[in-house]
């Protein structure tokens, strides 16, 4: 068997074709980035032929319980394409196993607990001798759901039931002696085990503790494997919030780390979700099941209808029928990062030369970050330029901390370190001073937060060549308008900023809260990182938005002594 004649390969070309809008963003990154494999065009990993071959003759006396047929055939196409992509990618240059992580974020009734079931099976039969397999949920109930499809799924299978024992806490695989064992989060102790393989189900309904342990436990692994799988959950303080993160850094390219995702992320495009009481597609995009299930589907609009109804039943159906993390004042992400990057461009100064242009400031603690952005309007785009600053003593810690290179970022010029272990606020102040001279700008104000501010405002407002300073209270009702001001430019194409990937990796950590009076601010608690470059645009842009509606307002009073 060839991967290109699998049934894997067929659905990744499927979904990584741009025009198949029944798939993500993210879906299609994924799958696009595994045909690169499979096709031999990625240098750094390579398709192992003969573990393809072994996985396959497996899933070929796995027989499925409800369908009766060899499991390579009973799959879902997505099940297999995940499965052959875990197992059977490996480094070119180690020949070890690609992906030390697979995250699957999928909607109900999708079968990705008998999906897991089979990952299992699979697992004990090929890791080396004595492994151990642990699953992990918020209770033992759920975390034994695993173990009641795979017991299933070895009654069904009579070339297979001779090779394992299914216990009563346990099942295990005398060929290689094997084990696994279904933990409680909220029953065991995780710390101390040493899991070649393991599970976290709905991560979503737990904290990040679970996946960390497992983690730690694999630190001296050499083949390791670690399986996220989860439906949305309502609350955004969540492991899988911190993982679906991480996964959709690496796969827009903004953060590289040893720890490799695969990742299906089956979750509506951030642009259509306000349209998710008609856009079938927000269905077939949570749920890779319904594209070829027309009794699911039907289902999943009728669950849709009463959604749309009834108020008390709209939040199950959001999080967990569409992965659209939902409630009544809650937490979402800002703008979508491929749209943003959409409005990259390259660094021009002359195009700066002779503008007027409005500076945003969001000073941090000492030790913290800080940025600094500047904005102007040419016709109904608005243009942006922003930098950050850090401690110089404090890079190192950061960049492992925040999951950032931010040597990398200084290098490019997006950063700078500056000071110690601590800020050196005179850098900052000197460098907003100066932006006016470097750039050929005029500078008509600069908006800042009052906190930690005050001392630096009272230096730039005291300058030779001073500027003039106005403070932003950072409240919703405030900031509202230029939230929404500038998302409505970057959604429409009508943004443009010089090309930074540390204000990327900013607004990807970016979070929305709406209050009471659906006045929507980002919120830094709320955030997944550091949004300060955010944070000093809005900044930026409140001015600009302010300076454009008294600009409005002096012509129309104009307009009307004409008449």
């Amino acid at each position: 068997m060839t991967i290109k004649g699998s049934r894997a390969y067929t659905y990744a070309q499927r979904a990584a074709d741009p025009n198949n809008h029944a798939v993500g963003h993210y879906v299609h990154k994924q799958a696009q980035k595994w045909l690169n494999i499979a096709d031999g065009k990625d240098d750094t990993a390579l398709i192992d032929t003969k573990m393809l071959n072994k996985i396959s003759r497996i899933m070929r006396i796995i027989i499925h319980p409800d369908l009766n047929v060899p499991m390579i055939d009973g799959l879902e196409d997505y099940a297999l394409l995940f499965i052959f992509a875990l197992f059977c990618t490996k480094e070119t240059a180690t020949g070890k196993r690609y992906y030390t992580t697979g995250l699957l974020e999928i909607a109900r009734k999708n079968y990705k607990t008998f999906t897991s079931a089979v990952i299992f099976i699979i697992a004990m039969l090929i890791t080396p001798r004595f492994s151990r397999l642990f699953s992990v949920a918020p209770d033992l109930k759920l975390s034994s759901e695993l173990k009641i499809a795979i017991r299933k799924i070895i009654k069904s299978s009579p070339a297979l039931s001779k090779h394992f024992k299914v216990l009563r806490s346990e099942v295990r695989c005398p060929v290689n002696d094997t084990e696994y064992t279904p933990l409680a989060y909220s029953r065991d102790k995780l710390d101390g085990k040493l899991a070649a393989v393991f599970l976290a189900d709905e991560v979503g309904a737990m904290d990040s503790y679970p996946v960390e342990a497992m983690r730690s436990s694999q630190i001296n692994l050499t083949e390791k494997l670690g399986i996220i799988i989860s439906t949305q959950y309502p609350n955004s303080d969540n492991g899988l919030t911190d993982e679906i993160d991480i996964a959709k850094k690496q796969l827009d390219d903004v953060y590289i780390s040893s720890r490799r995702y695969f990742a299906l992320l089956y979750e509506p495009d951030i642009e259509i979700i306000p349209q998710w009481e008609n856009d079938d597609n927000i269905l077939l995009q949570a749920n890779p099941v319904a594209a070829g299930n027309p009794e699911l589907f039907t289902e999943l609009k009728n669950a849709r209808q009463m959604a749309i109804l009834y108020e008390n039943k709209r939040e199950n159906f959001l999080c967990k029928h569409c992965n659209i993390q939902y409630k009544g004042v809650g937490a979402e992400g800002y703008v979508d990062l491929v749209t943003l990057q959409a409005c990259s461009v390259e660094e021009d100064l002359k195009f700066w030369r002779g503008r007027s242009v409005f500076l945003g400031l969001d000073l941090s603690q000492t030790e913290d970050n800080t940025a600094v952005a500047m904005v102007c309007l040419d016709g109904e785009t608005i243009h942006a330029k922003v930098w950050g600053f850090l401690p110089t003593y404090q890079v190192e810690r950061k960049s492992k901390t925040e999951n950032v290179n931010y040597k990398l970022h200084i290098k490019n010029g997006e950063a700078f370190d500056c000071g110690d272990d601590v800020i050196d606020y005179s850098f900052v102040e000197n460098f907003v001073l100066d932006i006016s001279a470097r750039y050929g700008v005029n500078v008509v104000q600069l908006g800042f937060d009052r906190y930690n501010a005050i001392s630096s405002i009272q230096k730039i407002e005291a300058a030779d060549d001073p500027i003039e300073c106005v403070e932003i209270k950072q409240h919703s009702s405030v900031l509202h308008p230029a939230t929404k001001w500038l998302k409505e430019h970057i959604l429409s194409g009508k943004f443009r900023y010089d090309a930074n990937k540390l204000l990327e990796i900013n607004f990807s950590n970016a979070r929305c809260t709406e209050d009471t009076n659906l006045n929507k601010y980002v919120n830094k608690k709320r955030s997944a990182g550091k949004v300060d470059m955010v944070v000093a645009l809005i900044n930026a842009v409140h001015l600009l938005l302010q300076d454009t509606l008294e600009q409005d307002r002096n012509f129309v009073v104009q307009y009307s002594g004409e008449l």
